[in-house]
């Protein structure tokens, strides 16, 4: 889409102009935001008037009609005089529905629109979130599955330790992606309308309305959820429905950010070994003075979308700890920024991470070089084990090991030279019983215990039964423009 000159002389956030899918965009966009504002004030008129309230079918009539046609500049106009940006959007409504005027908004107050749409948007966002997420879990899992079996360097203290495998490790991260999703698939059930609670959660106003009738106002309160496509309402509010409610939301989606960070940090320190890297466009510039370059740009662009991802949460801990009695207004500009940008930041990230996954790149010959370089050291104590077979003295096979694992590693870090302890001991007339098995002994295949079946089990029994209300969403690919 063409902007104008004049988009370009003011701020823009990233997170829209740059990064975040349409769905997400239009999720927190003002349309979304005001229309939905108009569909629950049908949906209330509709409740009144079959409730016996005076509202008619033409008034009702009119309002549908006009749900969408939305006259922003007037209402922008309107919130400059009046200062109150629903009575803004009251009158707004008002001028395009002049039988239904009277009636619009009866007996609500604002956060009748404005939580009960955030509300909305909350559980619009999980569901646009939780297929991508259930991708990126997808395409792991097929990673991880493809290179079960292939032998790689653990690593504990980001030094050298047993052997895993490439689709051990790729388990890992599965491990907490799965977590991930069971929380945001809890966030997103947990999640309860505001319902019609007026303006200070006492019902007061719509009581007042049905003359004492309480059933009648239950009645209003279950219809307009249901309407509104919950199944359930908070009984209990202030004038807004509890500002922890936002914290479980965001605290899940800071959560995942956590799990991002770190597969992404492991994807960028592998790519410094040139084990594995993250998909390199053909005629992408890695950096603009160092030609040779290829930077893991996707996964530092989740790194540092995820440390916002994950700072955002400070904003709802602080908003629901400060909302006095039945509340201030003072969690407003806030609860405009910190949950748009949460919800944002985590598909974008998700969507970079579906991209990276998908064409993530493994170079064996170098993961083998490497076992080659370390196993020497971890096969020592199998070297051990199979002298003593023979009838060799494990102390005595112990010390000579150990002197010629030292003079190896002097090899390695005084001379830059390869590790040549296999060489060392072949050598040695003491080891002359076992030079046969050595190669069976250095197997890396031997070195990685049960990997392979660790991952086919986890696979089988908790990733891919989790994926399976999302089978019909998997095939979407991700191509990232920037």
């Amino acid at each position: 889409m063409e902007e104008s000159g004049e988009e370009f002389n003011k701020y823009r956030s990233p997170l829209v102009s740059r990064y975040a899918s349409k769905e997400m965009a239009y999720n927190f966009s003002d349309r979304k935001k005001f229309t939905t504002w108009r569909k629950l004030w049908i949906y209330l008129a509709k409740a009144e008037k079959a409730l016996g309230l005076p509202v008619t079918e033409a008034q009702v009539a009119e309002m549908e009609s006009h749900a969408e046609d939305i006259d922003f500049a007037m209402a922008a106009e309107e919130e400059r005089k009046l200062r109150h940006d629903v009575m803004a959007h009251v009158h707004t409504f008002a001028h395009c529905c002049p039988l239904a005027a009277s009636i619009i908004h009866l007996g609500a107050t604002s956060c009748y629109v404005g939580d009960n749409t955030d509300l909305i948007m909350l559980r619009d966002g999980f569901d646009i979130l939780l297929p991508k997420l259930a991708r990126v879990i997808d395409r792991l899992a097929n990673f991880a599955e493809k290179y079960a079996d292939l032998p790689t360097l653990g690593f504990t203290h980001y030094q050298p330790a047993q052997l895993t495998t490439v689709g051990k490790r790729a388990c890992l991260w599965l491990q907490d992606l799965v977590m991930d999703m069971r929380n945001l698939q809890r966030a997103r059930d947990d999640l309860r309308f505001r319902g019609v609670k007026g303006t200070t959660g006492t019902q007061a106003s719509f009581l007042q309305l049905f003359q004492g009738d309480h059933e009648k106002v239950e009645e209003l309160d279950r219809m307009v959820t249901e309407m509104a496509g919950f199944k359930k309402a908070y009984l209990v509010t202030g004038q807004t429905y509890s500002r922890k409610v936002d914290i479980d939301s965001l605290s899940h989606l800071a959560s995942m950010g956590a799990t991002i960070h770190k597969i992404c940090t492991d994807i960028r320190l592998l790519a410094n070994l040139k084990e594995i890297e993250e998909p390199f466009e053909k005629e992408q510039i890695g950096s603009s003075a160092m030609p040779y370059k290829r930077n893991p740009m996707r996964c530092e662009r989740c790194c540092s979308l995820a440390r916002h991802l994950i700072a955002l949460l400070a904003d709802p801990l602080q908003t629901a700890s400060v909302q006095w009695l039945e509340r201030t207004l003072d969690d407003s500009a806030n609860r405009r920024i910190s949950l748009p940008e949460s919800f944002l930041t985590a598909d974008i990230i998700l969507s970079t991470l579906q991209n990276v996954a998908e064409g993530l790149v493994v170079y064996p010959k170098v993961i083998e070089r490497h076992i080659r370089q370390e196993l020497p050291f971890m096969a020592t104590e199998n070297i051990i084990m199979s002298m003593v077979k023979t009838g060799g003295n494990r102390q005595d096979c112990h010390e000579k090991i150990r002197v010629l694992s030292q003079q190896a590693a002097a090899v390695v870090k005084q001379e830059g030279g390869d590790n040549d302890l296999l060489s060392r001991v072949q050598a040695d007339s003491y080891f002359a019983p076992i030079p046969g098995h050595l190669d069976n002994i250095l197997d890396p295949k031997t070195f990685v215990g049960r990997a392979p079946q660790q991952v086919a089990r986890f696979l089988s029994e908790e990733v891919r039964p989790l994926l399976e209300p999302y089978k019909a969403k998997m095939d979407v690919k991700i191509e990232l423009e920037l």
